[in-house]
């Protein structure tokens, strides 16, 4: 949830090659500083956090969930607070420290989205809050199919995201020498694309941004389901 440092984005085209490695980079270098000043993200979010319990509810008893770019592990925690058997997995160490250490008790994993180390069809449910924002349109394919891949049928999956269609790009954040691109998503391409890949639409919200804190752009939260 990052809109809070849009002044200083300008919009681009282009996107890094190697976004995985920028993307590790990025938030290894910004991780204290990004969980200092969103400590409180989903207090001042009330629909999240409706989002968030509807998919729990959805989950059910039984069944191990994936938050798949756990950053810090706010949702996380909160998912494991509703009842879930839920673990956390993120590129970046720096962040997963963080998560660790303000949670407890909860498995925190380093690893890729792109690359899951799991066994076909084990998972209840997985979840990629705002998480998919740094992924190259061309990749979502792969990352849709691995998703797919991990989930047992008629599990759900959760993804939250800006709306738009201008990628923005941050440079030197809070005064760190590192830069990263942040894509924008359209719910209608995004529920196409998680069609092909297999899945079926259960819910689409999208909420206007909040000024007050930080936010230029609508936000949308997609709930599907794996076919089976």
């Amino acid at each position: 949830m990052t809109d809070a440092i849009d002044t200083t984005a300008t919009p681009v085209t282009p996107v890094t090659p190697d976004f995985v490695t920028a993307t590790r980079t990025f938030y290894d270098a910004i991780a204290e500083d990004y969980a200092e000043r969103y400590s409180d993200e989903l207090v001042s979010r009330p629909l999240e956090r409706a989002v968030l319990t509807a998919y729990a509810e959805l989950v059910g008893a039984g069944g191990r969930v994936a938050d798949l770019g756990c950053g810090p592990g706010r949702t996380t925690g909160f998912l494991a607070r509703q009842g879930l058997d839920v673990f956390g997995l993120d590129l970046s160490e720096s962040m997963l420290a963080i998560a660790r250490r303000e949670n407890p008790g909860i498995r925190f994993e380093q690893g890729s989205m792109l690359k899951l180390d799991l066994p076909d069809g084990q998972l209840a449910g997985a979840l990629s809050f705002y998480s998919s924002i740094h992924t190259p349109v061309d990749e979502l394919p792969a990352l849709f199919a691995e998703f797919h891949r991990v989930l047992a049928p008629g599990s759900p999956l959760l993804l939250g995201f800006q709306v738009g269609d201008e990628p923005r790009h941050f440079d030197q954040p809070w005064g760190h020498p590192v830069a990263l691109t942040f894509i924008r998503r359209r719910p209608e391409p995004m529920t196409e694309l998680l069609t092909a890949a297999g899945f079926v639409p259960h819910s689409c919200t999208v909420r206007q941004p909040e000024p007050a804190l930080g936010e230029t752009t609508p936000h949308a939260f997609l709930i599907l389901r794996k076919a089976g």
